[in-house]
């Protein structure tokens, strides 16, 4: 193939010779981001830093933990919001395996609904076997329990505990497969649904840290769990076939 026209390489139409630039834009430099945030958030213990301002704000108390808005609005109806979103997304794939009319949108749509779907799910697995306490728990925000870091052996006096990472921003940030999506699909949009996933993760994941639910950098590792499923996700269902969707 003559290296002037573009090759389909799993998720993308990769011009020949950039492959290298694609691993490194969507896995290495997440990856390097994520270590070199995490390196302040829970190294130099700038989780504390926002959570103490956040504490403090709040009068110390963790005043919008029940408020309205924060459980409410963007909890619950968040929530609700996100899974009517995914079961939308299902019914399309389900559809487009009777409409020949959709043939060209079933593996797309079988994507988006699999693969958003195993990000929360990773999140909520990982979240239940991490032992780490919500910011509302420990004493340095007025609860019962003292910090214990995510590789540190966890008293079994203390019981069981299930914060990290944050499940409710999954809620939002399983939607980085909307950027998957639409480079296969509609490839001019896929910025657009960047946005939208990471704008909608933000607002549950800020709403949780001003209730005391989470740390930045819980939600910081949410994020870049969901971003690793859909690449690899991208990658496995939305490899060229012949048949599949075009861009």
């Amino acid at each position: 193939m003559p290296s002037s026209l573009p090759r389909r390489h799993g998720y993308l139409h990769v011009p020949t010779g950039t492959l290298r630039n694609v691993l490194r834009n969507h896995l290495v430099l997440p990856l390097l981001a994520t270590s070199l945030a995490s390196a302040i958030l829970i190294g130099a213990r700038g989780d504390f830093l926002l959570a103490d301002l956040l504490y403090a704000a709040q009068g110390h108390t963790w005043a919008l933990r029940e408020s309205w808005i924060t459980t409410t609005v963007v909890h619950e109806a968040g929530k609700t919001v996100s899974a009517a979103a995914w079961l939308g997304v299902l019914l399309a794939w389900l559809w487009s395996l009777f409409d020949k009319r959709l043939t060209r949108w079933r593996r797309p749509l079988g994507y988006l609904a699999w693969a958003t779907l195993a990000g929360a799910v990773t999140v909520s697995l990982l979240k239940a076997g991490s032992g780490m306490d919500c910011p509302w728990d420990l004493q340095r925000y007025g609860g019962l329990q003292p910090f214990v870091g995510l590789f540190d052996a966890r008293p079994p006096s203390m019981g069981r505990a299930a914060c990290f990472p944050a499940g409710h921003a999954s809620a939002g940030y399983a939607w980085v497969t909307l950027y998957f999506f639409f480079c296969a699909v509609r490839p001019r949009w896929r910025w657009a649904g960047l946005a939208v996933a990471l704008g909608v993760g933000a607002l549950f994941g800020i709403s949780q840290q001003l209730r005391g639910a989470h740390f930045l950098s819980h939600d910081l590792w949410t994020l870049i769990i969901c971003w690793l499923v859909a690449l690899g996700g991208s990658t496995w269902l939305l490899r060229p076939n012949g048949k599949g969707a075009s861009g």
